[in-house]
């Protein structure tokens, strides 16, 4: 396999994003929400039908832990890409909002810079010996040894029929599992990026905005009163 394809492909589904959120950015918002929103009921379908069968029929099926682990690990890390887009991340800024303002939009952009930087550490680790780090790794090698290795998951299997139809292996490829690895990081990446050039204009403030406590005494506050 090409040492850059996983690269390219990676980077045309960031540009697909980046172009389709230039033309209708609600549109972008409602797939990411349809495909967490999916991801999350199939993990509940799953769990419950592996339950019934389980304790109701003393059967079930082999495969529904690894699946529901694998759809969990997707909406993860798919999810913390459209988790740092809307501010949802927790973060704690009690220190941050002390400091002049100057200063406080620059460690905001350190924030996000962080977060880019985890990102990149994350998909491929060997830039790092610019700097004397004797590393290699990264969600890119790994997707890259899995894929051309092409092992098979331990308990997840095709269908007979389909095995017989396509003439594929009798066990899912590791490879097929673990794609959302560069793609999650890379949009998450791609996500941090978009955050420091927002709060560089002013359109945003930090790259994390978690006041969920606080805004829950605000929204009942009258509640509290009485």
């Amino acid at each position: 396999m090409n040492t850059y394809l996983p690269y390219l492909i990676m980077g045309a589904v960031i540009a697909l994003f980046w172009i389709a959120e230039r033309r209708n950015p609600d549109s972008v918002t409602r797939f990411e929400e349809n495909v967490l929103a999916v991801l999350l009921a199939l993990i509940t379908i799953v769990s419950f039908t592996q339950v019934v069968a389980r304790y109701g029929f003393n059967s079930g099926w082999t495969g529904a832990l690894e699946l529901t682990r694998i759809l969990f690990a997707w909406m993860i890390l798919f999810g913390m890409s459209y988790g740092l887009k809307q501010g949802m991340h927790l973060g704690v800024d009690a220190l941050l909002r002390l400091f002049p303002k100057p200063l406080f939009r620059f460690f905001a952009i350190f924030g996000a810079a962080c977060a880019f930087l985890y990102a990149a550490i994350l998909i491929n680790s060997a830039w790092l010996g610019i700097f004397g780090a004797d590393t290699n790794g990264g969600a890119m090698v790994y997707w890259s040894k899995m894929y051309q290795i092409g092992i098979g998951l331990d308990d997840l299997r095709y269908p007979e029929w389909m095995q017989d139809a396509f003439g594929v292996k009798e066990r899912v490829q590791r490879w097929i599992a673990y794609l959302i690895l560069p793609i999650g990081l890379g949009l998450f990446g791609f996500r941090a990026l978009q955050a420091m050039v927002a709060i560089w204009r002013g359109d945003r403030e930090l790259v994390i905005a978690g006041h969920e406590a606080e805004d829950l005494v605000a929204e009942n506050r009258n509640v509290l009163k009485d």
